[in-house]
């Protein structure tokens, strides 16, 4: 047991060193967040509906959990890159402890720590650990989930089925219908698995599904019901529920979003490949396809609680593989890190049977043609950043692999070498390059994309960032700007409110014209800032770009350190 505690202190210190290092590099990361993360800080209205100025004029376009610990990290530590990031951080290292803890509860202690260890060296899980998206508290919420659904199992508990309910509502309150593709594995597996009668599994399932109602809507209904408040970003008509089904929800599955800047354009065809292409496959691939032939094999095995945990990790992984191979809207390669708890659940739980089962050849043969899989698929992805890494992995995975044939037991720490060091490789080069954008992409400073346009974020030049905090407490936003991202640096910089007109993308109708010539009217914004980058969506509102057009029209332009800012008059 002593020997167990401190091979888990041991992970968990070094998930932390590799999660915390170098982590202000990365500065604002995602300064869209940030700024709503400022924002937070000092409006408590601001922080309840995820606002991306203090004056609150437009929302993010997603639910606020997640700006929900980054408002108040930054409320207590102040507003900086660490108070921000840290927090990730720390559910990185939390997200780790508790898959561990999930399969260590039916399996044996190097399961555990495969499964953690697999989990923390993901090249994709180490950028977003790194990074203030809201994908760190997902991961973290639908691990929990996982963790209350094996404990329901167990005894046919409504009460941890209820608390897996609760996790997947906040885990909505975090990132809306994406948090709900774990829903088939979780409600499957309880239905067939649950020690009591199929009635009861039936309203226990009843049961947290209204648990995840209560949990993931009273923030929606507080929102409904609330006249004065921000506009709901990312959506066309001011509802959290058209932004919930719309642009976050169905739209993504059918590509057909209002708003939308590009789609999955970018990051692979959909299909069946998709993980497996360049964009994806340097960020999850990794263990992925000896993932999938262990979680057969397992299947086919194993019997009682191995075949229901790999059920329930299983289906987790196919159903969000499959969502994300063949969804034709907005996709980027970091949504992948959804996968990465699944993937490292079912690769330690399965290596971990078939080992004990190694002396069957069926058992043995599967072990070692996962390994060398696995092998196979690190030299694909590595090869072309560090050709040696690349070659040492290969010949150690296809030794291991001819050792595991023959239950040899040198064999398992050849193939832990050879299955994590290609992805710890990789991780290193992620932790020492800085991550900022909206785009994070993992691996090394060649692998980044630029965004672009609106997604893309600029320091502005002090001259700038003076005149905005010139009299500032005289009006309610020291500027205004097209886009979210535009505004985010602004606003970030001065540490005054900046309106972003038409949300991220600048493509929400709000303001509308008439409604910004009203606030201009009644002194409420002191700059219109003009940017060169002022890239439309394919669909969605003009109204942005028609309130360019009549400040450049109506008021007069100065140019101050490159950039051009208008001083809007009240007359």
């Amino acid at each position: 047991m002593r020997r167990e505690r401190l091979a888990l202190a041991v992970l968990l210190v070094a998930t932390g060193a590799l999660y915390l290092w170098r982590l202000g590099d990365s500065g604002w990361a995602n300064a869209y967040y940030s700024a709503a993360a400022q924002a937070g800080a000092t409006s408590w209205k601001a922080w309840f509906f995820g606002s991306s100025d203090a004056s609150n004029a437009i929302t993010v376009d997603k639910t606020p959990a997640s700006l929900w610990v980054m408002g108040l990290s930054a409320r207590l530590f102040g507003v900086n890159a660490w108070s921000i990031l840290v927090p990730q951080a720390l559910m990185g290292v939390g997200s780790v402890w508790l898959l561990h803890a999930t399969v260590r509860r039916w399996f044996s202690p190097a399961a555990a720590l495969i499964s953690g260890a697999v989990l923390a060296l993901t090249p994709v899980a180490v950028l977003m650990f790194r990074f203030n998206n809201p994908d760190a508290l997902l991961v973290l919420l639908l691990i929990a989930g996982a963790y209350c659904v094996t404990r329901a199992v167990e005894n046919a508990s409504p009460f941890w089925l209820a608390l897996a309910g609760v996790a997947v509502g906040f885990g909505f309150l975090t990132k809306m219908l994406q948090a709900f593709l774990v829903l088939p594995a979780f409600a499957l597996v309880y239905l067939i698995a649950a020690p009591t009668s199929i009635g009861k599994r039936v309203l226990h399932l009843f049961g947290a599904a209204s648990a995840m109602v209560v949990a993931g809507g009273w923030w929606i209904v507080a929102v409904e019901l609330t006249p004065d408040r921000p506009y709901i970003g990312g959506s066309q008509t001011n509802s959290v529920l058209e932004l919930t089904l719309g642009y976050n929800g169905l739209g993504r599955i059918t590509g057909d979003e209002v708003g939308s800047v590009g789609g999955g354009r970018g990051w692979g065809t959909p299909g069946w490949s998709r993980l497996l292409s360049p964009e994806m496959g340097s960020q999850i691939a990794w263990f992925l396809p000896a993932a999938l032939v262990l979680l057969i094999a397992g299947l086919w095995l194993t019997k009682g609680r191995a075949r229901t945990a790999l059920a329930l990790w299983g289906g987790w992984l196919v159903v969000t593989a499959a969502v994300f191979s063949f969804m034709n809207g907005i996709i980027h390669s970091y949504y992948t890190v959804a996968l990465a708890p699944a993937i490292a659940a079912v690769i330690g739980i399965a290596a971990a049977e078939l080992w004990q089962r190694r002396d069957e050849p069926v058992a043995a043969a599967v072990l070692s043609g996962s390994v060398a899989l696995s092998a196979l698929q690190c030299y694909v992805l590595i090869n072309g950043f560090s050709t040696p890494v690349a070659v040492l992995v290969l010949m150690a995975g296809l030794t291991a692999a001819a050792g595991l044939v023959l239950s040899m037991r040198w064999a398992i720490p050849v193939a832990l070498v050879a299955a994590l060091l290609g992805p710890t490789t990789y991780s290193f080069a992620t932790v020492t390059t800085p991550h900022t954008g909206a785009l994070p992409v993992a691996g090394p400073s060649t692998m980044r994309m630029g965004g672009g346009g609106l997604l893309d974020t600029t320091t502005p030049d002090a001259e700038v960032v003076a005149l905005l905090q010139d009299n500032a407490d005289r009006y309610r936003w020291a500027a205004a700007t097209i886009g979210s991202n535009n505004a985010a640096g602004l606003q970030l910089a001065s540490g005054q409110p900046v309106m972003a007109l038409g949300g991220f993308n600048g493509t929400d109708p709000a303001p509308t014209l008439e409604q910004f010539q009203e606030t201009v009217r009644s002194g409420q914004i002191h700059y219109f800032v003009a940017t060169g980058r002022m890239m439309r969506g394919e669909t969605g509102s003009d109204a942005a770009h028609r309130i360019a057009e009549w400040v450049a029209a109506n008021h007069t332009a100065t140019t101050v350190a490159g950039t051009t800012l208008y001083e809007l008059d009240a007359s």
